[in-house]
């Protein structure tokens, strides 16, 4: 919660201090309201002339249009702020978690993600507006005004502040009593959120394996919980509640009965108790709205924490500040005895060594988990060393900026990832400002011009989720276009080509060699027969380089390549 306020004090101050000001003028208006009220009626009770009365009249009309014209200007600016504040705080949570490693987003599943950041960010719309908008003037007549009634009447003023005091003593009570539970049901509120998510983005899997009824015997199960650990909160603010408004009836009573006695006795005025008990019903029907902001708040402080987690989240790879840019260069990669482990008691990579000359191609072959995939993470810093160091072109990665680093890498995948837009989106995250006539020229040199140009919108057709309106083929192609729009110096191909057909293979294959042209390129690959043509091929073994050599040359070493060799391509 202090994270949020720091946050909102920090980005709205210039704006704060009119709205407190604001909402001090509010309250002084609506504190007045009730004493000229009293005024009024106790001139009526001591038999005052017409004229006497119609002046404080006057006054009290006054103070009430003022306080509708503060009320206004207070809502309209309130809105705004809350508007602004909520959108800032949902770029932010963007941003920030775009920005984050994959070993945090291996560990946090989009949907909670998506989940934390919206209620996170209308956590915040919701309490800035009604906190402004609404109880900023109840706390300031509460702690300021409130003191003041003693000058009028110090036995009644004590008797309000009294039933304030233990207004304010049961609310805190309640609030102490439902922090815990709230916090349970907030995080099966997440856990409901991430597993629908998850299972509507894999929709075709769960119907596939007739699941539907599995899953949402989960989704039950989940709901379950978020009512066993929601509803004894909720009892305990109806109970809170039912009790504020007894209070309001007792306040008055109270009230009205020492009134009573102190004006027999000669101590107190009609206009006094008349006042006091507008003081009265005004403050607790204003502290009922304050109690209830109090328990919404304490419903958004799970939603706060779970928002403000995410950017405590440790980054792995941080970036220096003031970072220079990667100077532009040939493309020479060197890994320098690089050993890493996602695990301190799993090591992944041992001392790995190359160099990779400029322009030439380097195939990266080994079984699955040797190290190949993760050495090429290492090189987009995706994680860092544990030791060691990789440098392109004589530059230590590590004390260049990430965008610039990024940006001289082109990536394509296995899987070939595809964003829900137009192909023209996808293919400008490789260059933003790229125009038409650029984009087809890249999608020329991968073998996918034709395809787009005989799609129903061309560049606007959108592919859908995960690419689902495109084939295999198409995406990969799309990828490679999207890398050569980029045109980066350094390529890496992560399995580029494993899980097409031998047909639509030689034709990705065609815009690959295109796109690998003049370009420092990593190709990740288990189908060996891909890397013939490979200037240097490294063979990776449990983390380590065991063979390294051209595609001939390994074959005729009779090592552990040509065994992979043989057993791929047997004859």
């Amino acid at each position: 919660m202090r994270k949020f306020f720091c946050f909102f004090l920090f980005t709205k101050r210039r704006i704060l201090p009119w709205l407190i000001f604001g909402n001090i003028c509010l309250a002084a208006l609506q504190f007045t309201d009730p004493l000229l009220f009293g005024k009024v009626i106790g001139l009526l009770a001591a038999g005052a002339d017409f004229s006497a009365i119609t002046g404080w009249i006057g006054i009290w009309a006054l103070v009430g249009l003022a306080g509708i014209g503060a009320s206004m200007v207070i809502a309209w600016r309130a809105d705004r702020l809350a508007h602004r504040i909520r959108l800032e705080a949902m770029a932010r949570f963007y941003d920030h978690a775009l920005s984050l490693p994959p070993a945090f987003h291996n560990e946090t599943d989009s949907g909670r993600l998506m989940k934390i950041m919206i209620t996170g960010a209308d956590a915040m719309f919701n309490l800035v507006l009604s906190f402004l908008r609404n109880h900023l003037a109840t706390f300031i007549a509460a702690v300021v005004l409130l003191p003041l009634s003693l000058l009028l009447n110090w036995r009644l003023a004590l008797v309000l502040i009294g039933l304030i005091a233990l207004f304010c003593a049961l609310t805190w009570a309640v609030i102490r009593r439902t922090e815990g539970g709230q916090t349970r049901a907030q995080f099966w509120h997440v856990a409901l959120a991430g597993t629908a998510q998850d299972a509507l983005a894999n929709v075709t899997l769960v119907q596939s394996y007739t699941g539907v009824g599995a899953e949402r015997a989960r989704f039950d199960q989940i709901a379950a919980e978020v009512i066993r650990h929601q509803f004894p909160v909720l009892t305990w603010w109806a109970v809170a509640n039912v009790l504020t408004r007894a209070a309001s009836t007792i306040a008055v009573i109270t009230i009205v009965t020492l009134g009573s006695l102190m004006r027999l006795a000669g101590t107190a005025e009609i206009g006094d108790i008349v006042s006091f008990i507008g003081l009265a019903l005004l403050l607790i029907g204003r502290l009922d709205g304050a109690m209830g902001f109090v328990a919404q708040l304490s419903t958004e402080k799970p939603n706060l924490a779970a928002y403000f987690a995410v950017f405590d989240a440790p980054n792995l790879v941080p970036e220096a500040a003031q970072a220079p840019a990667l100077r532009p260069g040939p493309g020479e990669v060197v890994f320098d005895a690089v050993a890493f482990a996602y695990r301190a008691d799993v090591p992944v990579l041992h001392g790995v060594s190359f160099v990779a000359r400029p322009g030439s191609r380097v195939a990266l072959v080994g079984a699955t988990g040797a190290g190949k995939s993760t050495s090429m993470a290492l090189l987009q810093r995706l994680w860092d060393p544990d030791q060691g160091a990789i440098r392109i072109d004589g530059q230590d990665i590590k004390g260049v900026s990430l965008g610039s680093l990024r940006a001289a890498i082109g990536v394509v995948f296995q899987d070939s990832p595809v964003l829900n837009r137009s192909v023209r989106d996808n293919l400008r995250l490789g260059k933003p400002d790229a125009s038409d006539a650029e984009l087809f020229a890249a999608l020329r040199l991968a073998q996918a011009e034709a395809f787009v140009r005989a799609m129903p919108d061309g560049l606007a057709t959108i592919v859908g989720e995960r690419g689902g309106n495109l084939s295999g083929g198409q995406r990969q192609r799309l990828a490679i276009a999207r890398a050569a729009l980029k045109n980066p110096p350094i390529l890496v191909l992560d399995e580029a080509t494993s899980a097409l057909d031998a047909a639509t293979e030689v034709e990705v294959a065609a815009g690959l060699a295109a796109l690998m042209q003049g370009r420092t390129s990593f190709t990740i690959a288990h189908r060996l027969s891909t890397v013939r043509a490979a200037d240097e091929i490294l063979v990776f073994d449990r983390g380590r380089i065991v063979e390294r050599g051209g595609f001939a040359e390994l074959l005729a070493r009779d090592g552990q390549f040509a065994a992979l060799v043989r057993a791929q391509l047997p004859g």
